[in-house]
């Protein structure tokens, strides 16, 4: 039996705080301006940065100083979440009109498994109206990812910003992903990425590359290094499911600080050791976990949450970590917080990974799992014997 080749759109709204901004105030297109930190005070650190910004080498979680010493005339402008929670509703309600089927990736991007309306009409032409549609109608730009499984459609829609519809298909990934940076590889952590440059591993092909498997896999765990490659050669979920944030199931540390910090490596110390009690829960009750987060509370009590969903279930230490620095170097703004803290939701002990596959579904069912769940019997067998 054949499986059917799924059709997987990754939208993507292009600079989403700038957008929100210039839809505010419109004289704002087409100039180098940020989101967050404060010109006047020169203080805090950059939350977005709009494209003629970024073209100057201004981004995101850079501190304000250094972009005002790329750009003296950088304008700054203050988050609004208001308006991205209002814009955000607007894109999540458009793309209804298409499928229910959408996965939330977070408040700016969704995965939508456009199989079904594929077989009536070609996939770039409701790519296209999808795009026209939240420009025109919204103000919102975006670009869009196509192709069989989550991962390739999340890297596709990087590939033409601002503005680009991308496919990528199986016999497209040797010409179009392999000679991508591996810094550009989605999953990689900030902190992986230079020590696979320094062994050599300069690009995703790279690191296919049956030379460089014994050095990567004296950076990351056997089942991480396999479940990379099952991403890079189309092997990985394609499946969309948009009950994935409905689970109930999570755990969770959260500290008060004893005065206000602003401080952000001092920030992310406390938000790691805060990390490390929860993933220590993880292992000690061999659970594993889908959703990682983070919750940052400023002087006014207010607070935010900021999650990742992963395609699979992982206990791995340094891939949750990642994602929890990841988080926290795009959200936080460089104002005071008294309160932060690490979640894991979606949280399912391996023993309930699913162990029924068979020829037809084999290829759905994850290596990665496969290995925690096979690790998890093993462990009974130990405590029984």
């Amino acid at each position: 039996m054949k499986k059917d080749i799924k059709i997987i759109f990754h939208i993507d709204l292009n600079a989403f705080f700038c957008s929100c901004a210039i839809i505010k105030e419109p004289y704002l297109k087409d100039k180098v301006f940020v989101v967050g930190g404060s010109s006047v005070a020169k203080r805090g650190v950059v939350t977005a940065a709009s494209y003629p910004a970024r073209r100057l080498g201004i981004h995101s979680a850079m501190n304000i100083n250094d972009a005002l010493r790329l750009y003296p005339k950088l304008i700054t402008v203050p988050s609004d979440f208001a308006a991205y929670g209002k814009y955000s509703r607007l894109f999540f309600q458009h793309l209804k009109r298409y499928t229910k089927t959408i996965l939330e990736g977070s408040i700016d991007e969704a995965y939508l498994d456009m199989t079904e309306w594929s077989k009536t009409r070609h996939p770039l032409a409701i790519a296209k109206e999808i795009q026209e549609g939240l420009l025109n109608e919204h103000q919102l730009p975006c670009s869009i990812g196509i192709a069989p499984t989550l991962f390739l459609a999340k890297m596709a829609s990087d590939m033409q910003k601002p503005l680009g519809i991308t496919v990528l298909r199986k016999k497209d990934i040797v010409e179009k992903l392999f000679p991508l940076s591996i810094k550009d590889m989605y999953g990689i952590g900030k902190k992986t990425y230079p020590k696979l440059i320094d062994m050599g591993v300069m690009t995703i092909g790279d690191f296919t590359k049956q030379e460089h498997r014994d050095n990567i896999l004296g950076i990351m765990s056997e089942t991480s290094y396999q479940s990379y490659l099952d991403h890079i050669l189309g092997r990985s979920s394609d499946v969309i499911d948009p009950k994935r944030y409905a689970i109930p199931k999570s755990i969770s540390n959260e500290t008060t600080l004893n005065y206000p910090m602003d401080e952000p490596e001092a920030i992310f110390d406390v938000i790691k050791d805060q990390f490390e009690q929860t993933h220590e829960r993880l292992i000690n009750e061999e659970l594993v976990t889908r959703t990682v987060g983070i919750r940052l509370r400023n002087t006014r009590f207010e607070s935010i949450n900021r999650s990742v969903t992963m395609n699979e279930h992982s206990d791995d230490h340094d891939v949750l970590l990642d994602h929890v620095e990841s988080l926290f170097e795009a959200n936080y703004q460089g104002e005071p917080v008294r309160l932060v803290g690490v979640f894991f939701s979606q949280v399912l002990q391996k023993k309930d990974l699913k162990e029924d596959y068979n020829l037809f579904n084999w290829q759905a069912w994850s290596k990665r799992e496969q290995a925690m769940y096979q690790q998890s019997k093993d462990n009974g067998k130990k405590r029984t014997s």
